[in-house]
């Protein structure tokens, strides 16, 4: 007997995984009446779908562009002084980094970077473009590029 149970895919960089997860998130949302969740799911599906349709499979990429812009805006209104529309951009911001991989460790990142470094050969501040390509290739998604640029930077410096 086989019993359908709906749970967080173990592999969720399958492609459509995280599609299908956030339409099962939204449908629970929509019948739990969480109004705000089930605008930002909406938001993001949107997005999804668009991003498909044009022919795009980097679900994480466009998961990470949306998240960007919400600590962006979220980052515009606390300067404007509006700490109630923040905290909205905030919010949606940690819904959509849940369903992206965990961020690396400082030193988990920092590793990947002196590794990126010394396979690309680079040597000083004129091979940073072949040394972040390797490291941001390494990093797949699990940092921020200007974490991974600052340490690039770094070990170009002090090496």
């Amino acid at each position: 007997m086989i019993t359908h149970v709906r749970a967080r895919p173990a592999y969720p960089e399958l492609r459509m995984a995280i599609l299908e997860q956030i339409k099962g998130d939204l449908r629970d949302a929509m019948r739990a009446g969480e109004k705000e969740r089930v605008g930002a799911l909406r938001l993001v599906l949107s997005e999804l779908q668009k991003a498909a349709k044009e022919g795009s499979d980097d679900e994480l990429g466009v998961l990470r562009r949306e998240r960007k812009r919400r600590l962006e805006a979220a980052r515009a209104y606390r300067e404007g002084g509006r700490e109630d529309l923040a905290g909205g951009e905030e919010a949606e911001g940690e819904l959509i980094s849940a369903y992206l991989p965990a961020e690396l460790s400082e030193e988990e990142l920092k590793a990947i970077v002196e590794q990126a470094v010394r396979d690309s050969g680079a040597e000083s501040a004129k091979d940073m473009g072949r040394a972040m390509k390797q490291a941001m290739a390494a990093v797949d998604g699990r940092a921020e590029g200007k974490r991974v640029s600052d340490l690039v930077r770094a070990a170009l410096t002090n090496g």
